[in-house]
Protein backbone atom coordinates (compact mmCIF):
# COMPACT_ATOMS: atom_id res chain seq x y z
CA UNK A 1 0.00 0.00 0.00
CA UNK A 2 1.42 3.46 -0.85
CA UNK A 3 -0.28 6.99 -0.62
CA UNK A 4 0.48 10.77 -1.06
CA UNK A 5 2.18 12.32 2.36
CA UNK A 6 -0.48 15.37 2.71
CA UNK A 7 1.45 16.28 5.61
CA UNK A 8 3.99 18.67 4.38
CA UNK A 9 1.38 20.07 1.68
CA UNK A 10 -1.74 20.91 2.85
CA UNK A 11 -2.33 23.62 5.53
CA UNK A 12 -5.88 23.03 6.50
CA UNK A 13 -7.92 19.88 7.84
CA UNK A 14 -11.65 21.94 7.44
CA UNK A 15 -12.97 23.03 4.87
CA UNK A 16 -14.93 26.56 3.91
CA UNK A 17 -18.15 25.87 5.38
CA UNK A 18 -19.94 28.65 3.24
CA UNK A 19 -18.18 26.78 0.35
CA UNK A 20 -19.25 23.14 1.06
CA UNK A 21 -22.73 21.37 0.23
CA UNK A 22 -24.23 17.78 0.82
CA UNK A 23 -25.21 15.75 -2.31
CA UNK A 24 -25.87 12.91 -3.54
CA UNK A 25 -23.72 10.39 -4.86
CA UNK A 26 -24.55 8.47 -8.33
CA UNK A 27 -23.45 5.37 -7.03
CA UNK A 28 -24.10 4.06 -11.02
CA UNK A 29 -27.71 4.21 -11.17
CA UNK A 30 -29.96 6.28 -13.70
CA UNK A 31 -33.16 7.78 -12.81
CA UNK A 32 -35.11 4.88 -12.97
CA UNK A 33 -32.52 3.35 -10.29
CA UNK A 34 -31.08 1.13 -12.57
CA UNK A 35 -26.93 0.27 -13.06
CA UNK A 36 -25.82 1.82 -15.83
CA UNK A 37 -22.06 1.83 -14.52
CA UNK A 38 -20.83 -1.50 -12.90
CA UNK A 39 -18.35 -1.40 -9.95
CA UNK A 40 -19.79 1.99 -8.26
CA UNK A 41 -21.54 2.50 -4.61
CA UNK A 42 -20.97 2.65 -1.08
CA UNK A 43 -17.76 5.03 0.00
CA UNK A 44 -16.92 7.57 2.37
CA UNK A 45 -19.66 10.21 3.50
CA UNK A 46 -18.66 13.59 1.66
CA UNK A 47 -19.06 16.98 1.42
CA UNK A 48 -18.58 18.69 -1.63
CA UNK A 49 -16.53 21.68 -2.15
CA UNK A 50 -18.24 24.24 -4.82
CA UNK A 51 -15.14 24.63 -6.88
CA UNK A 52 -15.00 28.18 -9.14
CA UNK A 53 -14.11 26.48 -12.61
CA UNK A 54 -15.99 30.51 -14.34
CA UNK A 55 -13.17 32.34 -13.01
CA UNK A 56 -15.63 35.10 -13.63
CA UNK A 57 -13.59 37.51 -11.40
CA UNK A 58 -11.35 39.00 -13.96
CA UNK A 59 -8.96 41.82 -13.11
CA UNK A 60 -9.72 41.68 -9.32
CA UNK A 61 -6.48 39.68 -7.91
CA UNK A 62 -6.92 37.02 -5.47
CA UNK A 63 -4.64 35.30 -2.36
CA UNK A 64 -4.23 32.27 -1.72
CA UNK A 65 -5.14 31.61 1.80
CA UNK A 66 -5.12 27.82 2.40
CA UNK A 67 -4.15 24.62 0.82
CA UNK A 68 -6.50 21.96 1.21
CA UNK A 69 -7.63 17.99 0.43
CA UNK A 70 -10.87 17.42 -1.86
CA UNK A 71 -12.44 13.91 -1.69
CA UNK A 72 -13.93 14.49 -4.56
CA UNK A 73 -11.06 15.27 -7.00
CA UNK A 74 -7.48 14.26 -7.42
CA UNK A 75 -5.81 17.65 -7.17
CA UNK A 76 -5.55 19.53 -4.43
CA UNK A 77 -7.52 23.02 -4.16
CA UNK A 78 -7.16 26.48 -2.64
CA UNK A 79 -8.76 28.97 -1.05
CA UNK A 80 -8.72 32.38 -2.52
CA UNK A 81 -9.06 35.69 -0.99
CA UNK A 82 -10.27 38.07 -3.63
CA UNK A 83 -9.39 41.69 -3.27
CA UNK A 84 -13.70 42.48 -3.12
CA UNK A 85 -13.71 40.44 -0.68
CA UNK A 86 -15.41 37.09 -2.38
CA UNK A 87 -13.94 33.86 -1.42
CA UNK A 88 -13.83 31.09 -3.70
CA UNK A 89 -12.33 27.28 -4.21
CA UNK A 90 -9.71 26.82 -7.06
CA UNK A 91 -8.01 23.78 -8.14
CA UNK A 92 -4.14 24.02 -6.94
CA UNK A 93 -1.05 24.45 -10.03
CA UNK A 94 2.55 23.39 -9.22
CA UNK A 95 4.55 25.98 -7.16
CA UNK A 96 1.93 28.14 -5.58
CA UNK A 97 1.81 28.63 -1.92
CA UNK A 98 0.04 30.06 0.62
CA UNK A 99 0.49 34.02 0.56
CA UNK A 100 1.02 33.86 -3.15
CA UNK A 101 -1.03 36.03 -5.15
CA UNK A 102 -3.17 34.69 -8.74
CA UNK A 103 -5.27 36.96 -11.05
CA UNK A 104 -7.34 36.28 -14.01
CA UNK A 105 -7.04 38.70 -16.80
CA UNK A 106 -5.92 39.29 -20.19
CA UNK A 107 -2.98 41.52 -19.44
CA UNK A 108 -2.19 39.27 -16.82
CA UNK A 109 1.89 37.74 -16.06
CA UNK A 110 2.86 34.42 -17.10
CA UNK A 111 3.22 32.39 -14.03
CA UNK A 112 1.55 29.59 -12.74
CA UNK A 113 -2.22 30.12 -11.62
CA UNK A 114 -2.80 32.75 -13.60
CA UNK A 115 -5.74 33.64 -16.12
CA UNK A 116 -5.38 34.32 -19.41
CA UNK A 117 -7.29 33.95 -23.13
CA UNK A 118 -5.24 31.41 -24.96
CA UNK A 119 -4.42 34.31 -27.57
CA UNK A 120 -2.01 36.39 -25.34
CA UNK A 121 -0.22 32.92 -24.02
CA UNK A 122 2.88 32.17 -25.32
CA UNK A 123 3.76 28.86 -27.64
CA UNK A 124 5.00 25.94 -25.42
CA UNK A 125 3.45 26.82 -22.02
CA UNK A 126 2.02 24.12 -20.00
CA UNK A 127 -1.89 25.22 -19.18
CA UNK A 128 -4.40 23.18 -17.22
CA UNK A 129 -8.34 24.41 -16.46
CA UNK A 130 -8.93 24.64 -20.16
CA UNK A 131 -12.17 25.97 -21.78
CA UNK A 132 -13.62 24.05 -24.84
CA UNK A 133 -15.82 26.93 -25.93
CA UNK A 134 -14.82 30.68 -24.72
CA UNK A 135 -16.91 31.55 -21.52
CA UNK A 136 -18.18 28.31 -20.82
CA UNK A 137 -15.71 27.29 -17.79
CA UNK A 138 -13.04 24.97 -17.44
CA UNK A 139 -13.94 21.57 -18.84
CA UNK A 140 -10.40 20.40 -19.99
CA UNK A 141 -7.13 18.90 -18.10
CA UNK A 142 -8.13 19.11 -14.26
CA UNK A 143 -7.26 15.95 -12.47
CA UNK A 144 -3.96 15.43 -10.98
CA UNK A 145 -0.42 15.99 -12.35
CA UNK A 146 -1.81 16.84 -15.56
CA UNK A 147 -1.30 19.77 -18.25
CA UNK A 148 -1.84 20.32 -21.86
CA UNK A 149 0.87 22.22 -23.77
CA UNK A 150 0.36 25.07 -26.16
CA UNK A 151 1.94 24.34 -29.52
CA UNK A 152 0.80 26.49 -31.84
CA UNK A 153 -1.79 29.25 -32.56
CA UNK A 154 -3.27 28.91 -36.39
CA UNK A 155 -6.43 30.86 -37.63
CA UNK A 156 -8.09 31.72 -34.91
CA UNK A 157 -7.48 28.47 -33.32
CA UNK A 158 -4.93 27.47 -30.49
CA UNK A 159 -3.65 23.83 -30.83
CA UNK A 160 -2.89 22.14 -28.10
CA UNK A 161 -1.11 18.43 -26.86
CA UNK A 162 -3.39 16.89 -24.65
CA UNK A 163 -2.65 14.71 -21.80
CA UNK A 164 -3.85 11.74 -23.42
CA UNK A 165 -1.31 12.93 -26.76
CA UNK A 166 -4.65 14.21 -28.54
CA UNK A 167 -3.62 17.24 -30.14
CA UNK A 168 -7.31 19.63 -30.62
CA UNK A 169 -7.68 23.03 -31.65
CA UNK A 170 -9.65 25.48 -29.26
CA UNK A 171 -10.80 28.46 -29.87
CA UNK A 172 -7.81 31.47 -29.18
CA UNK A 173 -10.98 33.29 -27.16
CA UNK A 174 -11.24 30.17 -24.86
CA UNK A 175 -9.45 31.08 -21.36
CA UNK A 176 -6.92 28.57 -19.72
CA UNK A 177 -4.71 28.57 -16.36
CA UNK A 178 -0.76 28.89 -16.58
CA UNK A 179 0.66 25.54 -15.04
CA UNK A 180 0.48 22.02 -14.18
CA UNK A 181 -2.04 20.70 -11.66
CA UNK A 182 -1.26 19.77 -8.36
CA UNK A 183 -0.40 16.49 -6.97
CA UNK A 184 1.43 14.80 -9.40
CA UNK A 185 2.86 12.04 -7.55
CA UNK A 186 -1.00 10.66 -7.53
CA UNK A 187 -0.82 7.96 -9.99
CA UNK A 188 2.00 6.64 -8.08
CA UNK A 189 0.11 5.42 -5.09
CA UNK A 190 -0.82 1.96 -4.75
CA UNK A 191 -4.44 1.41 -2.70
CA UNK A 192 -2.94 -2.22 -1.24
CA UNK A 193 -6.34 -3.68 -0.09
CA UNK A 194 -9.88 -4.28 -1.51
CA UNK A 195 -11.21 -2.11 2.05
CA UNK A 196 -9.82 0.75 0.56
CA UNK A 197 -11.78 0.54 -2.51
CA UNK A 198 -14.43 0.39 -0.54
CA UNK A 199 -13.89 3.60 1.06
CA UNK A 200 -13.65 5.01 -2.18
CA UNK A 201 -17.00 4.10 -3.65
CA UNK A 202 -15.22 1.39 -5.70
CA UNK A 203 -17.30 -2.09 -5.52
CA UNK A 204 -15.68 -5.10 -6.55
CA UNK A 205 -14.77 -6.40 -10.32
CA UNK A 206 -15.81 -9.92 -11.24
CA UNK A 207 -13.91 -11.87 -13.87
CA UNK A 208 -15.92 -12.93 -16.75
CA UNK A 209 -14.66 -16.63 -16.17
CA UNK A 210 -15.29 -17.06 -13.38
CA UNK A 211 -19.21 -16.54 -14.04
CA UNK A 212 -21.88 -18.84 -15.69
CA UNK A 213 -22.34 -19.04 -19.30
CA UNK A 214 -25.71 -17.40 -18.55
CA UNK A 215 -24.22 -14.03 -17.55
CA UNK A 216 -21.73 -13.77 -19.57
CA UNK A 217 -19.62 -15.13 -22.75
CA UNK A 218 -16.74 -16.19 -21.15
CA UNK A 219 -18.47 -18.01 -18.29
CA UNK A 220 -19.13 -21.67 -17.40
CA UNK A 221 -17.12 -24.94 -18.42
CA UNK A 222 -15.53 -27.40 -15.76
CA UNK A 223 -12.48 -25.47 -14.27
CA UNK A 224 -10.82 -23.08 -15.77
CA UNK A 225 -11.59 -22.60 -19.46
CA UNK A 226 -10.01 -20.93 -21.93
CA UNK A 227 -12.03 -18.34 -23.31
CA UNK A 228 -12.69 -19.72 -27.03
CA UNK A 229 -12.52 -16.77 -29.33
CA UNK A 230 -10.31 -14.57 -30.85
CA UNK A 231 -11.10 -11.45 -28.90
CA UNK A 232 -12.16 -10.87 -25.70
CA UNK A 233 -15.25 -9.83 -25.06
CA UNK A 234 -17.48 -7.81 -22.33
CA UNK A 235 -20.99 -8.92 -20.86
CA UNK A 236 -23.00 -7.79 -23.37
CA UNK A 237 -20.67 -9.65 -26.12
CA UNK A 238 -19.34 -6.56 -27.19
CA UNK A 239 -15.46 -6.42 -28.05
CA UNK A 240 -13.04 -4.55 -26.08
CA UNK A 241 -9.47 -3.69 -25.93
CA UNK A 242 -8.66 -1.87 -28.98
CA UNK A 243 -12.26 -1.27 -30.18
CA UNK A 244 -12.98 1.97 -31.36
CA UNK A 245 -16.16 3.57 -29.45
CA UNK A 246 -16.54 6.99 -30.44
CA UNK A 247 -19.51 8.15 -32.56
CA UNK A 248 -17.47 8.70 -36.14
CA UNK A 249 -19.61 11.55 -37.10
CA UNK A 250 -19.03 13.41 -34.04
CA UNK A 251 -19.73 16.96 -34.18
CA UNK A 252 -16.02 17.32 -32.33
CA UNK A 253 -14.21 15.90 -34.98
CA UNK A 254 -13.18 18.34 -37.27
CA UNK A 255 -11.11 20.34 -34.00
CA UNK A 256 -8.88 16.94 -33.45
CA UNK A 257 -6.28 16.99 -35.63
CA UNK A 258 -4.09 13.72 -34.25
CA UNK A 259 -5.45 11.05 -32.51
CA UNK A 260 -4.15 10.02 -29.08
CA UNK A 261 -1.80 7.12 -29.12
CA UNK A 262 -3.01 3.78 -28.37
CA UNK A 263 -1.73 2.37 -25.29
Amino acid sequence: MSAVSYRNVLTRTEPQKSLTRGFKRGVGRNSAGRITVRHKGGGAKRSYREIDFKYDKIDIPATVRSIEYDPNRSGFISLLFYADGAKRYALLPVGIKTGDKIIASENAEIKPGNRLPLKKIPVGAFLYNIEILPKSGAKMVRSAGSFAELLAHDSGYALLKMPSTEVRKVSLESWASIGQVSNEEYKLRNLGKAGRSRWLGIRPTVRGSAMNPVDHPLGGGEGRQPRGMSRVKNMWGKGVRGIKTRTPKKYSNVFIISRRKKK
